[in-house]
């Protein structure tokens, strides 16, 4: 788990690591990804500041003709797989990856555990992915919301997801092009999660100071133990993106009004 930043540095953010840094300046569009490294927007493009998503219209728009996930590269001779994702109890989605990348699109989702259900060419996955989605109702897609409440919840993943990849299997209309693949379970609670949190970090601006110790994260989101809260704090390193950061001495405390409290700003009321 790290922060990368513009250029080839990552800082790890390991358990019990202090994280301490000021916002600086406006937030900027990271421009287009390609060949492994951010290229400038030529715009330089200003961005508002409570979004998950760091790239202006223009340059995402860019981004999305060579995406796999909008379905605008459909020749990609890539082999893939089609996995099923577990983040709580109920809450199942079915989804594809590059078979180069094994698992780390599931670790950057969040997904607390998954297996497999097949291996094939681009658009036989995309066809099992619809299979899947409309037979059994499992969503391609899940608000990122709701996988964070959900992590609360306990349950037995291993027994869910082999419900689901045999009721899977069982489908009609799987591609022939397709290898199945045995449902057996990986395990991916390996965040150290703390369990539950108390409050979301939503008010990053220029100015603003967050410190705070690392508990555990899990997908984009880091726990922190931060003074004052009396629980862990959840910061989603997305909002981070396009921001300019500097450190802060060893006496910095976090910005009042900074962190927002669970129930405050309604995301919670998602899974009910």
């Amino acid at each position: 788990m790290g922060l990368r930043w513009v250029g080839e540095r990552v800082s790890g953010l390991g358990a019990g690591e202090r994280v301490g840094f000021r916002v600086l300046g406006e937030r900027r569009c990271l421009g287009v990804w390609r060949g492994g490294r951010w290229r400038e927007c030529g715009r330089g493009a200003v961005l508002g500041e409570g979004g998950a998503r760091a790239q202006c219209e223009e340059c995402a728009a860019l981004d999305r003709v060579r995406s796999v996930a909008a379905d605008t590269y459909a020749d990609d001779p890539r082999p893939y797989r089609v996995y099923l994702a577990w983040f709580g109890p109920g809450l199942v989605k079915v989804g594809i990856t590059g078979v180069a990348r094994e698992g780390v699109r599931l670790l950057e989702q969040g997904a607390l555990a998954y297996c497999w259900l097949g291996r094939g060419p681009l658009m036989a996955a995309r066809r099992a992915e619809e299979v899947v989605r409309h037979g059994l109702g499992v969503p391609d897609r899940i608000p990122y919301a709701r996988k964070r409440a959900a992590r609360a919840g306990g349950g037995d993943c291993r027994a869910e997801l082999e419900r689901v990849h045999g009721a899977a299997r069982r489908l009609p209309g799987w591609p022939e092009t397709l290898e199945p693949l045995p449902g057996e379970v990986v395990d991916g609670a390996v965040f150290g999660l703390p369990l539950p949190y108390g409050g979301l970090v939503r008010g990053l601006r220029d100015g603003a100071v967050l410190v705070g110790t690392v508990r555990g994260g899990a997908g984009p989101d880091v726990h922190l133990d931060v003074a004052g809260e009396p629980a862990t704090v959840v910061l989603d390193t997305r909002r981070l993106a396009g921001w300019c950061l500097a450190g802060v001495g060893e006496d910095a405390v976090t910005t009042a009004g900074l962190v927002e409290r669970v129930g405050e700003g309604g995301e919670q009321g998602e899974l009910f």
